[in-house]
């Protein structure tokens, strides 16, 4: 008897466990683990999808359900992968096919009718049946009755194989000679697989990047650990503009020299086509990228190249991180604080610890690189966790851009109640005249962030989520950034019918702003409201480049990554915006979103200025991110957290509940607080249940219990248990609850 241990896609989270079946006598030459099946699932056997997890000769069971169907000719995924699965179930609250979902390529899934989203792309090709120099002869005697036959089988002597269409193309032949030809047996058809593939340029490959002395001692020292073959994690500290990017190349080259293959992580998909264009540059057809914006079929496609071993550099958004790598040398992290790494949907993973998993798996290194490295990872290197290494200076031995701090309560004493003061004015006008370029970034799209009555105070609000709604001055619409609601501001307040006002800004007002103060120039703007279609932003950052557009307007999409030599002046709209968020990050927030973007100015010949406007210049935070000043920073905020007793000194997990009662959402945590401290003693400390900052979102209100201790196995099993709990209670009804791991918001 074969019995097979499966994870069922049916299977919620509070029953998700290996299931036993019988592999039937006809499916079991060809059953493997790795393989996915239908199997009947639960009372009413519904057909569900499963995987086969391992394979064995007893169950404990002694009446055991058979397999239906075999849904793969071979397995899709290797024992290695199949570990992962179990150790995301265990480390981030998902059942095993949510994390089979998350390391697969959505190509591979199938419709509710059982076919396959995506099939294989195909090419009719068209090769000589017969030998080449037979072919001529035969071409010369047909030149006179059949030219078209002959042209086709001339050219076909000069190559192993054509496309079909490329082959009539060139001859001028018609579909009716191939077929003569067919049926003669001098030539035959077959179909290849063709790899659908994202636009890459690739030319002549460039030499590997000069180091200058302070990027070689930072690749030799983690040259050096990769070298011994042993899992380890490294922290790169380098200023915008060091040449981190110049290490990961040399370091990646080193690796597909030994053989082995890399993963390049970056946190934007804005940033992926510049990184895919300087590494492609390098290394050629060896790169393969994955992130949201391909195409079903072009990520499937990737995917199988790096499978088959065709690509063995990858570099893509957080899921490249479950790439299919073969002997796995090296993952690189860029940007590594950012949040994006982090998933806030099932499974809600963060791509360094898969990171790490992996690396401790394969033996090899995790390199994290920064300009301002997450407050975690930073006390990881100081206490000798991670290998510490520094770029303190720019490239091209330039300086750091010339930050101007500006007082806006001054400006409004003045009379300038707009977003731009009148130094940045100032500063932007020049640009325009010398020709160089701007950036100003703002993190809130849309024009304002309130719309309210000046008489009576009545303010537009979502009536599904609790917040306030944005103004849009493109579409004249207010909308929920949560759920997406919109509807048409009114001309008057709809309540006492006064005069209604506009408060705070957003990118599209600071356009508007612009427009007016320089009626003679083109204005970009970059947020999610324009960058939609894929590729899209890649276009406009071409644009910006390419065509000197003078000012781009921005949200965090312009902070990052990107260098564009012609900007010599950034402008921090709006430097207290996240400052003051009810959240432990705030201050590592803030501070990495301003020094990443005065960053983007001076990265050319040229020498960068920078202005960071706000309400309170006292600010510790925005005074050492005026001075690029980390390690102070670091300090000051390291301190706090011990204060805190946040991270990195303690862990934070939380248990979310969400529900249209919210009475029964604050009952249900409040039974989950009393289980928790049952079953984790007095050394953890619980709180809650508390509202989240957005309470209500889509007419479900959300609170949670945050655990304040060890993020170890003990931990993680009541909070699962408790989970599991809370969702089976029948008291608790409509309730949903999950866990999480040092949740993002």
């Amino acid at each position: 008897m074969l019995v097979a241990k499966i994870a069922v896609s049916a299977a919620t989270y509070w029953i998700d466990r290996p299931y036993d079946y019988l592999v039937p006598e006809t499916l079991a030459d060809r059953a493997k683990p790795g393989m996915r099946v239908y199997v009947p699932f639960s009372r009413g056997n519904r057909r569900s999808e499963g995987i086969i997890l391992a394979l064995g000769d007893h169950s404990e069971y002694e009446q055991l359900k058979p397999i239906e169907l075999l849904l793969d000719e071979e397995p899709v995924l290797d024992e290695e992968q199949i570990k992962l699965a179990l150790f995301m179930r265990e480390r981030f609250f998902c059942t095993v096919y949510d994390a089979v979902k998350a390391i697969l390529p959505a190509g591979l899934w199938f419709t509710d009718e059982g076919e396959k989203r995506v099939h294989d792309k195909t090419v009719e090709m068209v090769r000589l049946a017969i030998a080449p120099e037979d072919a001529a002869g035969i071409a010369a005697q047909k030149r006179m009755r059949a030219k078209q036959q002959a042209n086709l089988l001339e050219l076909l002597c000069s190559f192993p194989a054509l496309p079909v269409r490329e082959l009539l193309q060139h001859s001028g032949a018609k579909r009716q000679s191939l077929k003569a030809l067919i049926n003669e047996q001098l030539v035959e058809l077959y179909s290849q697989e063709v790899y659908r593939r994202p636009d890459v340029h690739i030319g002549e490959t460039a030499p590997l990047p000069l180091l200058n002395a302070e990027q070689q001692k930072a690749f030799d020292g983690i040259s050096a650990l990769t070298s011994k073959g042993e899992a380890g994690a490294a922290l790169l500290f380098g200023v915008t503009g060091s040449g981190k990017t110049s290490v990961y190349i040399h370091l990646i080259a080193e690796e597909l020299k030994r053989g082995r293959s890399a993963i390049l992580l970056v946190p934007e998909i804005a940033l992926t086509p510049q990184m895919l264009h300087t590494f492609s540059s390098h290394f050629g057809n060896e790169v393969a990228v994955l992130h949201s914006s391909l195409s079903t079929g072009e990520r499937y496609d990737e995917w199988k190249r790096v499978r088959a071993g065709k690509a063995r550099l990858v570099i893509g958004t957080r899921s490249a991180v479950f790439a299919p790598c073969r002997s796995l040398g090296l993952v690189i992290i860029d940007e590594e604080q950012e949040e994006t790494y982090k998933s806030e949907n099932t499974p809600r993973y963060n791509a360094r610890d898969i990171a790490k998993y992996r690396c401790a798996r394969a033996k090899c290194l995790l390199v994290l690189g920064s300009a301002t490295p997450d407050i975690v990872s930073r006390y990881a290197a100081q206490t000798g966790r991670y290998a510490y290494f520094r770029l303190d200076t720019r490239y091209n031995e330039k300086q750091l851009p010339a930050v101007q701090i500006v007082d806006m309560k001054r400006e409004l004493r003045n009379g300038n109640g707009g977003s731009i003061s009148s130094f940045l004015r100032e500063e932007i006008a020049q640009n325009i005249e010398r020709g160089e370029q701007s950036i100003l970034f703002i993190n809130r799209r849309g024009a304002h962030k309130l719309v309210s009555c000046g008489d009576c105070g009545y303010t537009y609000r979502c009536p599904r989520c609790s917040v306030s709604l944005t103004y849009h001055s493109a579409n004249n619409r207010l909308i929920c950034h949560y759920c997406a609601y919109s509807r048409r501001v009114d001309e008057s307040c709809p309540d006492c019918g006064g005069t209604l006002k506009y408060i705070g800004v957003g990118t599209q007002m600071v356009e508007t702003e612009l427009h007016e103060l320089f009626p003679q120039i083109e204005i970009m703007r970059m947020d999610t409201d324009i960058v939609t279609p894929a590729g899209s932003h890649e276009a406009l950052f071409a644009r910006f480049r390419e065509e000197n557009i003078p000012v781009m307007v921005g949200t965090q999409m312009v902070t990052k990554g990107l260098n564009f030599e012609n900007v010599t002046l950034v402008g921090v709209i709006s430097a207290d915006q996240s400052l003051y968020a009810g959240d432990y990050r705030a201050g590592e927030r803030s501070f990495s979103l301003i020094t990443q973007v005065v960053g983007r100015s001076g990265r050319g010949q040229k020498p960068g200025r920078a202005v960071i406007q706000t309400f309170t210049p006292e600010n510790e935070t925005i005074q050492q991110a005026a001075r690029q000043d980390y390690d102070a920073f670091f300090a000051s905020e390291l301190s706090l957290r011990r204060l805190q007793n946040s991270p990195p000194f303690r862990d934070i997990l939380t248990l979310t509940a969400s529900g249209l009662d919210e009475r029964l959402v604050v009952q249900t945590c409040r039974y989950a607080r009393e289980r928790l401290a049952q079953l984790l003693g007095a050394e953890t400390e619980l709180l809650g249940p508390t509202p989240m900052a957005v309470v209500r979102v889509n007419n479900r209100f959300r609170y949670r219990v945050i655990v304040n201790g060890k993020n170890n196995a003990a931990t993680r099993a009541a909070l699962s248990q408790t989970v599991c709990e809370c969702n089976t209670d029948k008291r608790f009804r409509g309730v949903s609850v999950y866990a999480d791991n040092d949740p993002m918001d």
